[in-house]
C-alpha cells in the first residue's frame, strides 16, 4: 500500500489509480499547452528566451515581464523579488487546472479512505506496534554503533567508574573519517590524566594541533559515556565523569550583548561554581579576548580555583605566565604540541612533561614578513623572554636528536639479539651433528668389525673344507686373530703410544697407472689403477679411492713393502676407522683467499670421498658471493657430487653450501 518512501502507491485501490491516470493525463495536456502558448509569447516578445512552465499556488503558469502583462488574458498568481517578473495563468488553461485541482482533491479524500480502513485493521494492535517501532528504533542505535566502530576500527576500553583518563594512540573520529577518504593518516596521541596530573596545560605554534587534540578528548569521552565504541588502543583505560563542561569557539551574542571575551567569562564562572572532583573541564585558548596582562592574570586565578576543587580538565594557551604556574603547582602538568625546529612545520604529536613554544617569531620569519620588523619585535620582547623561547627550542631539538638516538640504539639492539639466536641456533645444530656424526661412526667401526669376524670365519672354515694341515690351521687362525684384535676401535680413554715416524722417501718424475705413491698429508700409500685426466684412482689395501693427481708423490717399492709389512695388511683399514671417527662433514672458508681455500677444500673433499660420506657443509660466507661462486664452479667437475644447495636460512642461507654426494 505504502512504498519504501512513504507514499501511496498507485495499486493501493483501483479508485485511486484511475484517479492518478487521469491526473497524469490532464497534466500533460496542460504542458502541451502552457508550451504552445510560451512559444508564441517568446515569438512575439512578450517572454523572454530560456524560460519554462512552472509551478505556482499548486498550479501552472508562465513567466512573463511585468510590462506585458495587461497584454496577456489571465490571473497573475505570483510575482518575482525584483518585480519584474510576473507569473500569469492563462485563461485558455483555467478550465484545465481547475480539472487537475479537482482530481487532486478526490486523489486526497481517496487515500485518507485507504488510511482509515488500514487504522481499523490495525487498531487492536497499537500497543505492539509502538513497541515494536521504539524496539526498532533500539535496533536501528545498535547497528549504527557498530558500523560506526568498524569504520573507525574503535574498541570497547577497560572501563573504571572513577575519573581518569589513560588513553594510548587516541584519534579525532570525524578527522580520521575524513582524511581516511582522502587515503591520509591522522597523528595518533597519548593522554593521561590522573590524580597526580589532573589538569593538562597545552601549549605550543598555532596550527599545530592544540584545538584538535583538546576536541579529540572531548568527542572521545563523551562518545565513551554515551555508549559507544572509541577509536583508542585496547591497553587504554577510561573513567567516568559526572560533568563535562567545555568551552571551546567564539560564543559571541548581540542578542545577549555578550562579547567574545563576556561569554568565555560567563562560561568560566559555571565551571568554577559547579566543579568538584568529578568535572572534566575542557577550555579553548584559555584567558584570551582581552588584554594579555589582565586575561593572563584573570585566567592563572582561574586555573588556581579549578586545581584547588580538584577538577580535571585539559586546557590549551600562548601564555607564559600559566606555563611556569603548571611547572610550580602540584595537579597540574604542561603538554607541547611537537614542533620541527629545522623545518618550521607543525608534527601534530602532543608530548606531556613540558611546555611548548609558540614559536611566533620564527614563523613570521619564514612566512616571509620583512626582517626589519621581526628584529624589532625581538628588541620589545626583550632578551629575557627570547632567551626562554630558545631554551624551549633547543630543549625540543634536543629531544628529537636523544629519539633519534634511542631508536637506532633499540634497532642495534634488536640486530644483536637476532645474532644472538643465530649463533645460539647454529650452535645447537652443531653439537647435535656432531653427536650424530659420532654415533654413525661407531656404527660404521661395529659394522666393520663384524665383517672382519666374518672374513675370519670364512677363512677358517674355507682351510677346514681344504683339509690343510692343523699346524697351518693354527698359523692361520693365529694371524686372523691379530687382524681381529687390529682393527678393534680404540677406546677414547685409552692412550694409544705413538711409534715413531719414518720419513718416507720420495721419487720425483710424472705418475702413471701401476706407480706406487703417497698421498700428501697423510701416511696411506697405494697404487694408481687408473689415470682419468687430473684424477687418478689409487688402491689403498682394498679400498679405491679417486683423489687429484696434484696430491700424490711417488714412493720407491722397497718403501712401500717396508710400510706394507709395518702394516700387517691390516693399518689401512685402521686408518680409515679412525678418520671415520675424526671426520668433521664441514669445512670453514672465510677469511682465506681463493689460492688457499681451493687446496683446502680439495683436501677436504678427497677425504669425505674416501670416507664414503653422504654430504657435507661448506662455509664461505656471504659477503659480495665471489668466494660462493668460485667455489661451486670449482665443484661442478667432481663426477661424485649430485648436487650443490644453499643452507636453510636460519642456518646460514646462502653463506653455506651443502653438497650432497651420489
Amino acid at each position: 500500500v505504502i512504498d519504501e518512501k512513504g507514499v501511496m502507491r498507485d495499486n493501493a485501490s483501483p479508485e485511486l489509480s484511475r484517479i492518478r491516470q487521469r491526473i497524469n493525463s490532464e497534466q500533460n495536456n496542460l504542458r502541451k499547452k502552457l508550451d504552445q502558448i510560451l512559444r508564441n509569447f517568446k515569438s512575439l516578445g512578450i517572454a523572454k528566451d530560456g524560460v519554462s512552465a512552472t509551478i505556482r499556488e499548486g498550479r501552472m503558469v508562465i513567466p512573463i515581464g511585468a510590462e506585458y502583462k495587461r497584454k496577456v488574458k489571465g490571473f497573475i498568481h505570483d510575482t518575482s523579488a525584483t518585480g519584474q517578473t510576473v507569473y500569469i495563468e492563462p485563461e485558455e488553461v483555467l478550465n484545465i487546472n481547475n480539472e487537475i485541482r479537482e482530481l487532486e482533491l478526490r486523489e486526497r479524500q481517496e487515500i485518507i479512505k485507504i488510511l482509515t480502513k488500514l487504522t481499523d485493521k490495525v487498531r487492536p494492535s497499537v500497543e505492539s506496534l509502538l513497541k515494536a517501532n521504539q524496539f526498532l528504533g533500539i535496533l536501528d542505535f545498535i547497528r549504527a554503533k557498530a558500523e560506526l566502530g568498524i569504520e573507525l576500527e574503535a574498541i570497547r576500553p577497560d572501563a573504571n567508574n572513577e575519573p581518569g583518563i589513560e588513553w594510548y594512540h587516541a584519534f579525532h573520529p570525524l578527522l580520521y573519517l575524513s582524511y581516511k577518504k582522502l587515503d591520509k593518516k591522522v597523528v595518533p596521541q597519548n593522554i593521561r590524566l590522573s590524580e597526580e596530573n589532573r589538569i593538562l596545560l597545552i601549549s605550543g605554534p598555532n596550527a599545530g594541533g592544540k584545538s584538535v587534540t583538546l576536541k579529540t578528548i572531548g568527542l572521545i569521552q563523551y562518545m565513551f559515556q554515551c555508549g559507544l565504541l572509541v577509536p583508542i588502543l585496547e591497553t587504554s583505560k577510561m573513567g567516568f565523569y559526572k560533568n563535562i563542561f567545555m568551552d571551546i569557539g567564539d560564543e559571541q551574542s548581540l542578542e545577549d550583548d555578550l562579547s567574545t571575551y563576556s561569554s568565555h567569562l560567563t562560561n568560566m564562572k559555571h565551571f568554577v561554581l559547579h566543579s568538584n572532583h568529578r568535572t572534566l573541564c575542557l577550555i579553548d585558548e584559555f584567558g584570551s579576548g582581552t588584554e594579555p596582562q589582565l586575561g593572563a592574570a584573570i585566567a592563572e586565578s582561574i586555573l588556581e580555583s579549578l586545581n584547588y576543587k580538584k577538577a580535571q580538565g585539559v586546557i590549551t594557551t600562548h601564555y607564559a605566565n600559566l606555563k611556569f604556574y603548571a611547572d610550580r603547582k602540584e595537579g597540574l602538568v604542561n603538554g607541547a604540541m611537537r614542533y620541527d625546529v629545522e623545518h618550521l612545520k607543525p608534527l601534530y604529536q602532543l608530548e606531556i612533561g613540558k611546555p611548548g613554544s609558540s614559536f611566533a617569531l620564527e614563523i613570521a620569519e619564514n612566512i616571509g614578513l620583512p626582517k626589519r620588523i621581526v628584529n624589532n619585535a625581538r628588541k620589545k620582547v626583550g632578551s629575557k623572554y627570547i632567551n626562554i623561547e630558545k631554551l624551549l627550542s633547543q630543549l625540543e631539538q634536543e629531544k628529537k636528536e636523544l629519539q633519534d638516538k634511542t631508536r637506532d640504539l633499540e634497532r642495534l639492539e634488536s640486530q644483536l639479539k637476532v645474532n644472538k639466536d643465530k649463533y645460539e641456533s647454529l650452535k645447537d645444530f652443531q653439537e647435535q651433528n656432531k653427536k650424530k656424526l659420532l654415533n654413525e661412526a661407531k656404527l660404521e667401526a661395529d659394522r666393520l668389525l663384524k665383517s672382519a669376524n666374518q672374513k675370519i670365519e670364512n677363512t677358517i672354515r674355507a682351510i677346514k673344507e681344504n683339509k690343510a694341515e692343523k699346524n697351518l690351521t693354527k698359523a692361520v687362525r693365529k694371524d686372523l686373530e691379530s687382524f681381529k684384535k687390529a682393527i678393534q676401535p680404540v677406546k677414547t680413554q685409552e692412550k694409544v703410544p705413538e711409534e715413531p715416524t719414518e720419513e718416507i722417501k720420495i721419487i720425483g718424475g710424472n705418475i702413471s697407472i701401476g706407480d706406487l705413491v703417497k698421498i700428501e698429508g697423510q701416511e696411506a700409500i697405494g697404487e694408481v689403477l687408473e689415470i682419468n685426466n687430473k684424477d687418478a684412482t689409487v688402491g689403498i689395501g682394498e679400498l679405491r679411492t679417486k683423489i687429484k693427481i696434484k696430491r700424490l708423490v711417488k714412493v720407491s717399492r722397497k718403501v712401500f713393502k717396508k710400510q706394507l709389512k709395518k702394516s700387517a695388511g691390516y693399518t689401512a683399514s685402521i686408518n680409515i676407522n679412525k678418520k671415520m671417527a675424526e671426520f668433521k662433514p664441514k669445512i670453514d672458508l672465510r677469511g682465506k683467499r681463493v689460492e688457499e681455500a681451493l687446496i683446502l677444500l680439495d683436501e677436504f673433499m678427497d677425504e669425505a670421498i674416501m670416507l664414503g660420506q653422504s654430504s657435507v657443509n661448506i662455509v664461505h660466507g656471504k659477503g659480495d658471493g665471489i668466494l660462493r661462486q668460485v667455489i661451486r664452479d670449482h665443484l661442478r667437475n667432481v663426477k661424485e657430487i649430485k648436487r650443490m644447495e644453499d643452507e636453510h636460512a636460519d642456518r646460514g642461507g646462502h653463506g653455506v653450501t651443502i653438497v650432497n654426494f651420489r
